[in-house]
């Protein structure tokens, strides 16, 4: 091997046996594997090794649909339960993720992490799914992963001392802080351990020494979006259409690369709390937007990149076996390298007249030597001209001419003899054409090979019908395919020949290979330069396409004119557009409104800006400034959601039992219709209880409800804050009937619709008396429950002194006003303040 002797980097995987005897196959209808190589039932996954696997310009949209990530659980035993260990691995990306956490009883850390990941399969011991004894772990990852392949491993494969050998043996030297940050994550050094012995099985391969990059990603660098709430936001996929684009990815995604996908959609579901990190983004986002030159200059250089991730993961992977099909792989994939080494240059020329930290820093990055080093060692070797090319044919061309003339003169005579073949089928073809007079070209598809393709109408042939000696015969509309004996016997000839030369261009390729290997691992930086630059240029692109605007982070969450990022792109127009406004001391906002007036998309709006805001994305507002969140919740409402009470009253208390179980001071916490799964009384009941909780923390919190009682919990909470989604009361031409105009548009204090089911009532066909008795049975009622909630002058006054104090330690912290502003500013709140005391019932308006 040209990377050295592969039984010093793993030992001989295929005297051990790796997984359980046990069966435990059926167990909740999940795909566990028997061996490495097979699953336990009919319809799993069956694995396809990657190694021959070529790198493609594929479209960055579809860059992640097909799922290669393996992923390796293990969680403590005993005391340890609930601290959990994982690793994973992409197939098509050399990169090494472990992270090791302590979850609570409802693993939400745990599957959120999986969601992110989607993998195509999940290896587990063998002792978590004994049958009879298996554990809550197991049994919530296959409920939640029902099309995921599940393999187990024997528990001794879960050994951190030899994940610690591992790490040692494979890690590249760039990223050999890792063990300082490891040694004692005990549970995801275990994981790492069974992923890579497992790995090593299916791709019937291993990692060459010193070749992967290896992260330990700890979740307080992001902030959490549990996958309830990534697919109430429809943050990356579509919950009626999943093809459908209409989701946060689909609204920003202008990536030109896989690799720029990926680490959009990333991003998306794990959004950043570092507000440094965040503004040195934004900072190239605006430089992007100002300068027209570098914008363009950039978006024409990465989208010549191909996926420079899958390039790495093959090139570091030292197949057990040299076959055709790995030989033409590795010739594949030395043109790729020389085609991204390409564009090297170029990305530094775009990259020269920057001016921002972080571009900067990309710049020297690609100052690195080592680039110019591979591409003067390869180029000694391959012809200067070859170059990566799309169509099957024009890529095996530049295959069987990549090694320079004079450097093997087997080789030489081999290609010409190639040539020799590859002329003699376009004569003959030739000759058919003319002996029969008819219009015959020479064809070529990979899976053919060679064939001749005609288009001609079934009329102008001899009784309808080509020759004899012509087999295979397909027809599409007017254009026949189809071969002969002497064409099949040319294109073994020509297969034969490519073989030898394949075979020769390999060994020249491998000795290349083992020159170059010790620099190799710059592309780490290359990729991720290439990758991070896709999407900042994506954030740009999407914001020359629409009025948005850079966030600031301060500790108030407030949204001048803000709007649903979502919707715009399905209306093809500005949706109405509102204000939000949170701070510390009115940190809870209630929101009333009929069905369908806005409340649902209102508050899915203020999450997605939320999530564009932590990602470095301008946000669609005029003015916008957020607290950082380290945790999103949400729990929207859906109009099926009363189809069937218990079932959805079940899913209503899971919901809200995660939200309080994780929430803290800086978490955003969105909740629609809770309750409606129940009686009135119960859902107001669990309502004001769940407020109440909620308002013990600094969360950020908007609660959007039918219940209009709860709206009077504002009397005993200051940090309350009431609105409403205005409606209008149209009366229709013959003017006997009122219909209600939804103005989308959101005011203080709560709605005056008050009985939006007496008003459907009313344009129904149920009797008026029914109508008139049931609307004096509500006012009664409402009559009883506003004189108990009334609030006291005192009341008002403790509320009013609050709002005060709130908005002194805000204009304290956060004023950039000079002192004489300053000065008529407090004075006016001053007067607010008296005001509000004064006048018995006011509310101190902010």
């Amino acid at each position: 091997s040209y990377f050295g002797d592969k039984s010093s980097c793993v030992e001989n995987a295929n005297t051990l046996n790796l997984t359980s005897s046990s069966s435990v196959r059926g167990l909740n209808s999940t795909c566990v594997g028997k061996t490495p190589l097979s699953s336990g039932r009919s319809g799993c996954r069956s694995h396809t090794s990657l190694m021959g696997y070529s790198v493609t310009s594929s479209s960055a949209v579809s860059a992640h649909t097909v799922a290669s990530v393996i992923v390796a659980v293990v969680e403590g035993r005993g005391l340890a339960r609930g601290e959990v260990g994982m690793a994973s691995i992409d197939l098509k990306n050399p990169e090494l993720i472990l992270s090791q956490f302590a979850d609570n009883t409802t693993y939400a850390k745990v599957i959120t992490k999986l969601k992110i990941l989607t993998p195509l399969e999940i290896i587990m011991s063998n002792t978590a799914c004994d049958a009879g004894n298996t554990t809550k772990l197991f049994n919530l990852i296959t409920e939640h992963f029902k099309n995921v392949t599940f393999s187990t491993v024997q528990r001794k494969y879960f050994n951190e001392t030899k994940g610690l050998e591992y790490i040692e043996q494979l890690c590249a030297s760039e990223f050999s802080t890792i063990f300082m940050e490891v040694q004692s994550k005990y549970y995801s050094l275990a994981a790492a351990a069974a992923l890579l012995k497992y790995v090593e099985f299916i791709q019937n391969a291993v990692y060459a020494p010193k070749s992967l990059k290896v992260r330990f990603q700890g979740s307080e660098k992001t902030a959490m979006i549990d996958s309830s709430s990534a697919q109430n936001l429809e943050l990356v996929i579509n919950n009626r259409d999943s093809r459908n684009g209409h989701t946060l990815l689909g609204v920003l995604n202008y990536t030109k690369t896989p690799g720029g996908s990926r680490r959009l959609r990333s991003n998306i579901l794990e959004p950043l709390v570092d507000a440094e990190t965040i503004n040195t983004r934004l900072d190239c986002v605006q430089e992007l937007l100002q300068d027209e030159e570098l914008f363009f200059g950039l978006q024409a250089v990465i989208s010549k990149f191909l996926d420079t991730e899958q390039l790495l993961s093959v090139l570091v992977q030292i197949p057990k076996q040299d076959t055709v099909k790995t030989a033409e792989s590795k010739i594949t994939n030395l043109i790729y390298l020389k085609h991204t080494l390409e564009l090297v240059e170029p990305l530094k020329a775009a990259l020269r007249s920057c001016n921002t930290q972080l571009l900067k820093a990309y710049y020297n990055s690609l100052e690195d030597t080592r680039f110019g080093i591979i591409l003067e060692k390869i180029t000694t070797v391959i012809n200067d001209d070859t170059r990566y090319a799309k169509g099957c044919l024009s890529m095996r061309t530049q295959k069987c001419y990549a090694v320079k003339p004079n450097i093997s003169e087997f080789l030489d005579i081999a290609r010409r003899t190639y040539t020799e073949i590859v002329d003699d089928i376009a004569g003959m073809i030739t000759q058919l054409a003319e002996k029969y007079s008819l219009p015959m070209k020479t064809s070529f598809s990979s899976a053919r090979g060679f064939f001749i393709q005609m288009n001609a109408d079934c009329s102008t042939l001899p009784n309808g019908q080509l020759p004899s000696e012509f087999t295979k015969i397909t027809k599409m509309k007017n254009t026949y395919s189809f071969t002969s004996a002497d064409l099949i016997k040319m294109n073994e000839r020509c297969q034969e020949s490519l073989r030898e030369i394949y075979h020769m261009t390999y060994l020249i390729v491998c000795k290349l290979l083992n020159e170059i290997y010790e620099h190799i691992h710059c592309l780490y930086k290359l990729s991720d330069i290439v990758s991070m630059l896709d999407m900042l240029l994506s954030f740009a692109h999407a914001c020359t396409l629409s009025d948005y605007v850079r966030p600031e982070f301060t500790d108030t969450l407030a949204i001048k004119q803000g709007w649903h990022p979502i919707l715009e792109k399905i209306a093809m127009e500005k949706p109405v557009s509102n204000n939000t406004y949170l701070t510390e001391g009115n940190n809870f906002v209630i929101i009333t409104g009929p069905n369908m007036s806005g409340k649902s998309t209102y508050l899915k709006q203020i999450a997605l800006c939320q999530i564009m805001a932590q990602i470095g994305s301008y946000v669609p507002a005029e003015y916008c400034s957020f607290r950082i969140a380290e945790q999103i919740f949400t729990r929207i409402g859906m109009d099926d959601d009363i189809e069937t009470n218990a079932s959805t009253f079940m899913k209503e208390m899971k919901e809200i039992t995660y939200i309080i179980q994780n929430a803290n001071d800086k978490s955003l916490i969105i909740i629609d219709e809770l309750g409606r799964g129940t009686s009135a009384e119960e859902g107001i009941g669990i309502c004001y209880a769940a407020c109440e909780y909620l308002l013990n923390l600094k969360a950020f919190t908007l609660f959007a409800t039918h219940f209009l009682e709860l709206c009077h919990i504002d009397a005993l909470y200051p940090n309350v804050e009431n609105y409403h989604f205005e409606v209008q009361h149209v009366r229709s031409s013959a003017g006997n009937k009122e219909k209600i105009a939804y103005t989308y548009t959101l005011s203080k204090g709560y709605t005056e619709e008050k009985n939006y089911g007496l008003k459907a009532a009313e344009v129904s066909s149920l009797p008026s008396s029914i109508i008139l008795d049931a609307k004096e049975i509500t006012n009664h009622i409402a009559k009883q429950i506003l004189h108990r909630q009334k609030s006291t002058p005192e009341m008002m006054k403790q509320r009013a002194a609050y709002q005060l104090a709130m908005r002194l330690v805000q204009t304290a912290r956060n004023s950039r006003l000079d002192p004489d502003s300053l000065r008529v500013y407090l004075k006016a709140l001053k007067k607010k303040y008296e005001a509000s005391c004064s006048t018995p019932g006011k509310n101190y308006e902010q």
